[in-house]
């Protein structure tokens, strides 16, 4: 049975790098803008997003952390980014970066490497499972 499934996933074809890149770009454009509408068309209903501290929350949350009023973000380089296929309708993208802006006032920079976890469902990209760690 598991050597089914590794030959399914072996013969499938991999997802469209063009495709998956221009959708993470306007997914990590939609956070950094606070676009709560783009953002939650984008996320699945089911996401799992595994926060800085390592707590495991869903799409509520993870929306409400890039939509708090008061706090603004600014421009971000993505570094030793990787596209991870996982077949035709899924893929992994993770980068280096440093986030930062201002919150309650205050600014803050925190470096960081992000797993995002996308998969197409009817014919639309979706974030499923985002994970966060803090790079010290």
């Amino acid at each position: 049975m598991i050597l089914a499934a590794f030959l399914a996933f072996a013969v499938a074809a991999p997802a469209d790098d063009t495709g998956i890149l221009a959708f993470a770009d306007a997914f990590d454009r939609a956070q950094l803008a606070q676009d709560a509408a783009a953002l939650n068309e984008m996320v699945a209903d089911e996401l799992v997003f595994i926060d800085g501290s390592g707590k495991r929350q869903g799409k509520k949350e993870f929306i409400a952390g890039w939509t708090s009023a008061g706090d603004r973000f600014d421009p971000v380089t993505l570094l030793d980014r990787k596209v991870v296929p996982l077949g035709g309708d899924a893929a992994i993208i993770n980068a280096e970066t440093t986030l930062g802006g201002t919150s309650g006032g205050h600014r803050f920079a925190s470096r960081i490497r992000f797993a995002d976890t996308f998969r197409r469902v009817g014919g639309k990209w979706r974030a499923v499972h985002i994970q966060v760690t803090p790079i010290r």
